[in-house]
């Protein structure tokens, strides 16, 4: 989880760097660097590990100059050295970036043919290079930048400084977060409020799209289409917390709009870049070849990830996946896989069943997989292999971003195990991958249905009930719906296998209940609809969550429509978590209850 702070300012700034990169530590880096420009041009100064390695370069060389950008970097593109650490210089333009440039091997091929030399391996040097490509052209830094923008697919967070122009700092953001701060006679970038907090409390958060031109005494914030722009300046209200809910009314919001960056961090990790392969731990990969089947064990929410993960197992690897609520397989003495692994999910690490039912599997000698996002918990010591989803701090108790964290490194397991066992056929896993990659800039895209889905949760606040419906894969996405609704909400929800319906939850269906349904267009679209017309024709309420095949195949059928991206069977059903998490908080808001902290739930249960 990389970290951003940037000063345009009256005094030298590279100790103030420094300063907000410690502030950025608990995000997680394996290298550390600054840059500042002087009348000598831009210096830097990189070190890979922590940032006392990098203090230590400047003290033996300290940089002058009252301009800077610095970054903690944690490795992606290419190896944790000092080499790949930011900032990235290429002529007179440095640059620090967080996110992901999914088409840097396009653009690094297009600048490697008219002669650039690139000294990185990772996607962020593109950046730099192309904005110093626009700049030989004889466009001005400003120009450049903007020129540059307009190539980059992906998530992103930049900061740029100029050699030729001391005291401009540009930043720009696009799935990452960027706060603008204000001082007196200085201005900031930073990547949240927390890295800002010494220097300044006055912030603007920069919205989706905006990117911003900053001198010591002036600021100049411009949209994705180049006008310029008001963004709302406020007070924050950071204080030694690590973490703060910015411009976000609640952390759960907060968090659902950091999964395209904290799916980004999940799943990069696991890909092999310049192949497009997958590379998760050896421990874990070794145990599935020869596995006979799998048993996968957690609570809550994470086992409803790994519930969806049962699908991708079984379809994609052919391999038999159970997956077990925790509390209830510690107790069953149940019959464990002959040579399969189990497989552990918890966003804490330290969920109190979930740890039981692994040392009862250790017992009896069945190597355990941990994915959680906290790599020194108890779960994490004690399996044969761990696979940390990066996740980043969450606060609500609702988990969002864990979950859709959790998916996506399950996604990578199933390609894992399916390449082990030999059932990916020839270009499926560079598709796959490909489609995991996008996940982040499609994240962003889900949550432009906020709008439609704040004035569906009107409908929805004053019921008593509600029922979810899905089909394969989007059957425990049904369930982690209904869980959501019914933790932040209170509202009665229930979520069943559509096909289920006639077996019982029918009689449930009266006038005007809502019936939330889970049905992107796939081989059982046509099945799932035939539920939609049995639960309308005893006057249900649908809400229909497809994307636009399924929507414009469903015609008139739904009450209401929320629109998903296209995507495959990997990323869709991460994809629909996102409008879920979103309904669930609206429908919180519109009932006044406490979103963040849920009456009667804790964010990690660590007793039975």
């Amino acid at each position: 989880m990389c970290g951003i702070v940037a000063i345009s300012g009256k005094e030298d700034v590279a100790g103030r760097l420094v300063g907000g990169l410690k502030r950025l530590e608990y995000r997680g880096y394996d290298s550390a660097g600054i840059a500042t420009v002087a009348g000598a041009g831009i210096a830097r100064s990189r070190a890979s590990g922590k940032i006392v390695n990098l203090e230590a370069r400047l003290k033996n060389a300290p940089l002058e100059g009252r301009t800077g950008i610095a970054h903690t970097r944690w490795a992606t593109h290419g190896a944790p050295n000092e080499t790949n650490a930011h900032p990235h210089l290429s002529g007179k333009v440095a640059i620090v970036h967080n996110g992901i440039i999914e088409n840097y091997r396009e653009l690094r091929e297009e600048l490697e043919a008219k002669g650039r030399v690139f000294e990185s391996e990772t996607d962020s040097e593109v950046i730099a290079q192309l904005i110093d490509a626009y700049m030989a052209e004889g466009q001005d830094p400003v120009e450049a930048f903007a020129s540059a923008l307009t190539h980059f697919e992906g998530a992103f967070a930049i900061a740029a400084v100029f050699a030729d122009d001391p005291g401009l700092v540009i930043g720009a953001r696009k799935g990452s977060p960027l706060v603008l701060g204000y001082g007196e006679g200085e201005m900031y970038f930073g990547s949240d409020a927390i890295a800002l907090a010494p220097l300044t409390r006055e912030v603007t958060y920069l919205e989706e799209g905006d990117w911003a031109v900053i001198r010591p005494d002036s600021f100049d914030i411009r949209n994705a289409r180049g006008d310029r722009v008001n963004r709302p300046r406020v007070t924050s209200a950071v204080n030694d917390a690590l973490i703060e809910r910015g411009a976000y009314d609640h952390f759960m919001l907060k968090e659902i709009h950091e999964q395209s960056e904290s799916i980004a961090r999940s799943v990069t990790p696991y890909i092999h870049q310049a192949t497009q392969t997958v590379r998760v731990p050896e421990s874990a990969e070794a145990l599935f070849a020869g596995a006979d089947r799998m048993v996968a064990i957690a609570c809550g929410t994470a086992y409803y990830a790994a519930f969806t993960a049962k699908y991708w197992f079984e379809q994609i690897a052919r391999l038999a996946f159970e997956p077990d609520i925790a509390s209830e397989f510690r107790y069953r003495r149940p019959v464990l896989p002959v040579s399969g692994p189990s497989l552990f999910v918890s966003q804490s690490g330290e969920t109190a069943d979930t740890l039981a039912a692994l040392r009862y599997c250790r017992e009896n000698r069945t190597p355990a997989i941990a994915v959680v996002n906290v790599p020194e918990s108890s779960i994490a010591r004690e399996a044969a292999s761990i696979v940390p989803t990066h996740a980043g701090p969450e606060i609500g108790v609702a988990s969002t971003k864990a979950f859709t964290a959790q998916l996506s490194v399950l996604a990578m397991l199933a390609l894992s195990a399916a390449k082990a066992r030999g059932h990916l056929l020839p270009g499926d896993e560079q598709k796959y991958v490909r489609s995991l990659l996008a996940l982040p800039r499609k994240i962003t895209e889900a949550l432009e249905a906020q709008a439609d889905v704040r004035e569906i949760a009107r409908h929805i606040a004053n019921k008593r009930d509600v029922l979810f419906l899905g089909r394969g894969r989007y059957y425990p996405l049904a369930l982690e719906g209904a869980l959501k609704l019914k933790e932040v909400s209170y509202i009665h929800a229930e979520g069943y296998a559509a096909g289920e319906l006639k077996h019982g939850p029918i009689a449930l269906i009266e006038k005007g209940l809502p019936v939330v349904v889970v049905a992107p267009k796939d081989e059982l679209f046509e099945k799932t609809i035939s539920n939609v017309e049995e639960v309308r024709a005893r006057g249900a309420e649908v809400i229909l969550i497809s994307d636009d095949a399924g929507i414009k195949a469903a015609g008139k059928r739904a009450d209401h429509v929320i629109r998903l991206p296209d995507g495959d069977e990997l990323s869709l059903p991460i994809l629909a978590a996102v409008p879920l998490q979103l309904l669930a908080y609206y429908v919180a808001v519109t009932r006044g209850t406490d979103v963040d902290q849920p009456r009667n739930l804790a964010k990690s249960v660590t007793v039975e």
